[in-house]
């Protein structure tokens, strides 16, 4: 049955990919696989060093991994690393990564690719984030007597085709790092109570990692002078679709709008949502050459113009730094929420839909008092005019958005110390 549907999904995964762009990224890149997977291993130092295996399913899984591995890299600064993803969100993004010496695609779950894999790369210690069970490489790994360590784990009782396996997948793990006490409880309760640390989430500390080690973008600055701020970042068009009266009519507020998709076409879409933006790629080309104006309190912004549109990868973390309210995105649709934590550490308010439930950190950050759920556009102004006449609730909100990040940091030290008590990167 799980063979079944593995076939299956492979195969309209390559039908798919003969219109969507995503789909035959995916295809492409698992395209001569061992062949290619063969040629990078030749180029990695032949000196018996230990490996690990870093899987995780996209870029956001990655950024709660990645705190664990750069600090396992600091410790055992000889180990190579291969990082796995399944989605080409994440290999995208990361094929570059300079803290792994190979980073690729998984490849899809077969008995044959799963022995192939793991005989090839010759893993000591496998982690896996968050939530993806793969049958044949969990038993592969097992087979093979290799320590699998689950980080950042959710672990529910949901999907009915996951059930019937749900035991027999578990027991493949050495030891689960996860989220929640439901988690943890769940897991006691399937009989892995000697296994089980309720460690919290690794995001924690990257996000305060990224926060700490801020560096200004001049052009973000000379934007944002003088002004209000607010940013919505890794939208959908059903949150961009909230905002679109508010920003119409709030020409003396700037906007930073940090969409999810950011392919050309969505990018267009978005600037139609919001006919005064810009887009951050020729504003940043305008900007060039002219930080004297930030100096001297100029506003080079042109005077139809609130909005500036992202249309790029990788600067929205530090984009919330410049923000007096926050929105993060996924709450109105099936995606589900994105990274709160991201807007949350530098001490601002969060707003975001009504879909967070599955979003600990969310149902958690609500009830302290740092952030709001909002289920249409009028709740959503009526909540940001209130903070905008109540400077100090809006203050007394950010900060407790940001004490409940670092209240909730520690999960990494956690996870590093078991892997050193445990000798499991020593021989």
């Amino acid at each position: 049955m799980y063979n079944l549907f593995i076939f299956i999904y492979g195969f309209a995964i390559k039908l798919a990919s003969l219109w969507n762009p995503k789909a035959r990224r995916w295809v492409d890149g698992r395209r001569d696989f061992f062949e290619n997977l063969g040629k990078g291993l030749k180029k990695l130092p032949n000196d018996n060093r230990v490996t690990v295996w870093m899987h995780c399913a996209s870029l956001g899984e990655f950024e709660q991994g990645r705190p664990v591995l750069e600090e396992i890299k600091k410790k055992y600064p000889h180990l190579s690393v291969v990082l796995t993803f399944f989605s080409p969100s994440g290999y995208e993004n990361m094929k570059h990564y300079k803290d792994a010496e190979l980073v690729l695609y998984l490849p899809l779950d077969t008995k044959l690719n799963a022995r192939k894999f793991i005989q090839s790369i010759h893993p000591s210690l496998v982690l896996w984030v968050r939530y993806e069970f793969w049958m044949h490489y969990l038993r592969e790994l097992k087979q093979r007597d290799i320590p699998l360590l689950l980080l950042s784990g959710t672990i529910m009782d949901g999907n009915r085709f996951y059930r019937i396996y749900r035991k027999s997948l578990l027991e493949c793990f050495t030891h689960f790092f996860v989220q929640t006490a439901a988690s943890g409880r769940f897991l006691k309760e399937e009989g892995f109570e000697h296994n089980v640390t309720v460690a919290g989430d690794t995001r924690f500390d990257r996000v305060i990692r990224i926060a700490e080690a801020f560096s200004p973008i001049a052009s973000i600055e000379a934007f944002c002078k003088g002004h209000r701020i607010i940013v919505a970042g890794s939208t959908w068009p059903e949150d961009e679709e909230e905002w679109t009266h508010y920003v119409r009519t709030n020409l003396h507020t700037r906007f930073i709008i940090a969409p999810h998709e950011t392919d050309k076409e969505n990018i267009r879409d978005v600037q139609k949502r919001f006919p005064r933006s810009k887009l951050y790629s020729e504003w940043q080309a305008e900007f060039n050459g002219k930080d004297r104006f930030l100096a001297s309190g100029s506003d080079l912004t042109p005077a139809n113009i609130n909005t500036l549109v992202i249309d790029n990868i990788g600067m929205l973390s530090r984009l919330y730094h410049y923000a007096d309210i926050t929105y993060i995105g996924g709450g109105f649709g099936e995606t589900g929420l994105h990274n709160i934590l991201e807007a949350a550490v530098y001490g601002k308010p969060v707003f975001f839909g009504p879909v967070y439930q599955q979003n600990f950190e969310a149902v958690e950050m609500i009830a302290a008092g740092g952030a709001v759920s909002i289920e249409n556009a009028l709740e959503l102004e009526k909540e940001i005019y209130t903070l905008e006449k109540d400077p100090a609730l809006l203050k007394k909100r950010g900060e407790v958005a940001r004490q409940f990040v670092y209240n909730n940091a520690g999960a990494t030290r956690i996870i590093v110390d078991y892997i050193q008590r445990n000798r499991l990167l020593t021989s």
